[in-house]
């Protein structure tokens, strides 16, 4: 059918967004012009048909769970998936961040201005797990666009810690992290922009790995800013995250984050055979600046990271301490890439921007596009503060701030990459408090974003980076909450970072499940 037609109010609203004015005579030769031009080839566009990929494996009934079959808040849609009979994954279930595709299944990304959406394509990490075996069970609630490292800003209501129901779970993928603590399913796929696979796995007690940007594809999943995306794996051992792991990463030909002046590293054949309980002689590198963070940093997490780091010794791994100013200053350069980039991609850009090739989720674009005119208001206020930061700096200075943020991730990057080329991890608290009480309903803004936000210091910086991180458990506090440390190793090595976790994990520590429910 033919597109639509703009009126001559809507040109000149237009006009008047970059800054010209057209008079009446202006008015009717543009439209005049358009209707000969472009919009003969807008309609010719709109009659052909897109490719699309094969949507394999039949799909359960998707419905809402209630609240006595979902005492966490962490499913947002229940459907069962049956993939492959057999396979890596064959007998494992998982559950799927609600901001990855899963095609005839609802999509929300925690927030109504996406609500009611079904995609019509299987995002690629999903494609995989369900060849090897996997079978879903549904998609995880995840926070408001993926905007906050608490669980409470979904507008399905806050995802409960399994260990403590009055407490934050993390974010944003917040419902993947209680999943898989409660032991409701096997695995999950998290995302991770700023740390919201490594902040839930921490204060859930699981483990949770950001990889290397670019090494699994993140086809089908509706971003932040593609400089920062990353989609990564989430169990209860780390034997299962290097099993996901090996089943979702390469390339698929269609995710522009793989290729560029930072290539994605290549797949490794195996991350499961580097899990040989043996760390001898691996070089660990505690980072100063990860600790002691003012007005954040509790020193009981200090004090059980530090603790946690000095048992690899018992192991036969050597461990110093280092300084890394950099890790300090990241922090600015990734609020910049955030916060400008969420504005033009997310916002601006309706989830996916423009100027790159690959696979476009296409309805996706047309459904949130309609659904943040109409319900903008109900934006969490995480979001509408970022987007008021990154609006503005975009308007005011052109875009120049962001671009000299991303001229810095190469100097950022470099500080890292110094002391990793001496020693084989970095290690820190993966957020420097227990997991923080949720916040009221009727919380004020403040307290909202401070809930949401102020933990992210330790694993954003390695977004804007890219080097792969991961959350260990590592202790229990005294208030029974878990306690997780960060590995951070070169790019494209996570198999030394499994390897470190395995072993830890199997002599050291493996947390305690969380107590019982009903």
């Amino acid at each position: 059918m033919p597109v639509a037609r703009p009126s001559a109010a809507d040109l000149s609203r237009i006009a008047e967004q970059f800054h010209f004015t057209l008079d009446a005579d202006q008015l009717q030769a543009f439209g005049d012009l358009l209707e000969a031009g472009p919009w003969v080839g807008y309609d010719a566009l709109d009659e052909m048909e897109t490719p699309a990929p094969e949507v394999r494996y039949a799909r359960g009934p998707a419905e809402r769970p209630d609240d006595a079959d979902n005492p966490y808040g962490a499913w947002y849609v229940k459907s069962r998936i049956e993939g492959a009979a057999e396979g890596p994954l064959a007998g494992r279930t998982l559950a799927i961040k609600d901001n990855v595709c899963v095609a005839g299944v609802p999509m929300m990304n925690g927030t109504v201005t996406l609500e009611g959406y079904v995609p019509e394509l299987d995002a690629t990490v999903v494609e995989r797990v369900l060849a090897a075996g996997g079978t879903i069970l549904g998609k995880s609630v995840c926070e408001a666009l993926c905007f906050s490292g608490g669980s409470h800003t979904s507008d399905t209501g806050p995802v409960r810690n399994p260990y403590d129901l009055t407490r934050s779970a993390g974010g944003s993928s917040s419902g993947s992290a209680a999943l898989v603590a409660a032991g409701e399913v096997d695995m999950a796929i998290g995302g991770d922009q700023g740390g919201s696979v490594r902040m839930p796995a921490g204060w859930t007690g699981i483990y949770g790995l950001k990889p290397t940007w670019g090494l699994v594809p993140y086809t089908g999943a509706m971003p932040i800013e593609p400089t920062v995306d990353h989609l990564g794996p989430m169990a209860r051992t780390t034997a299962d995250v290097a099993l996901l792991l090996e089943v979702i990463a390469g390339p698929d030909g269609m995710d522009p984050r793989q290729g560029g002046p930072q290539s994605a590293p290549p797949r490794q054949a195996s991350y499961a055979d580097a899990l040989t309980g043996d760390v001898a002689g691996l070089r660990l590198a505690v980072v100063r600046e990860g600790f002691a963070i003012e007005g954040l940093s509790e020193p009981e997490v200090d004090a059980l990271v530090r603790a946690a780091v000095a048992r690899f010794t018992e192991l036969g791994a050597v461990v110093e301490e280092v300084s890394i100013p950099w890790h300090e200053a990241a922090m600015p350069v990734w609020s910049a890439v955030a916060s400008e980039g969420m504005a033009n991609t997310m916002i601006r850009g309706n989830g996916m921007g423009t100027g790159w090739r690959g696979r476009y989720t296409t309805g996706l674009l047309e459904h949130f596009a309609q659904g943040r005119r109409e319900k903008a208001d109900q934006l969490s206020a995480t979001v509408k503060l970022t987007l008021l930061a990154g609006q503005w700096m975009l308007e005011t200075y052109g875009g120049a701030y962001y671009a000299k943020a991303m001229n810095l991730v190469p100097v950022a990057t470099a500080a890292y990459d110094a002391v990793l080329a001496d020693v084989d991890l970095l290690v820190m608290p993966t957020l420097p408090m227990v997991a923080t009480a949720l916040p009221p309903a009727d919380a004020p803004a403040a307290d909202v974003v401070a809930r949401a936000l102020e933990m992210i210091v330790n694993t954003a910086p390695f977004d804007v980076t890219g080097h792969p991180a991961m959350n260990v458990p590592c202790a229990m506090s005294e208030a029974g909450l878990p306690v997780g440390m960060m590995l951070v190793g070169r790019h494209g090595d996570e198999r030394t970072i499994l390897r470190a976790s395995h072993a830890f994990e199997q002599q050291v520590f493996a947390p305690p499940p969380p107590p019982a429910r009903g």
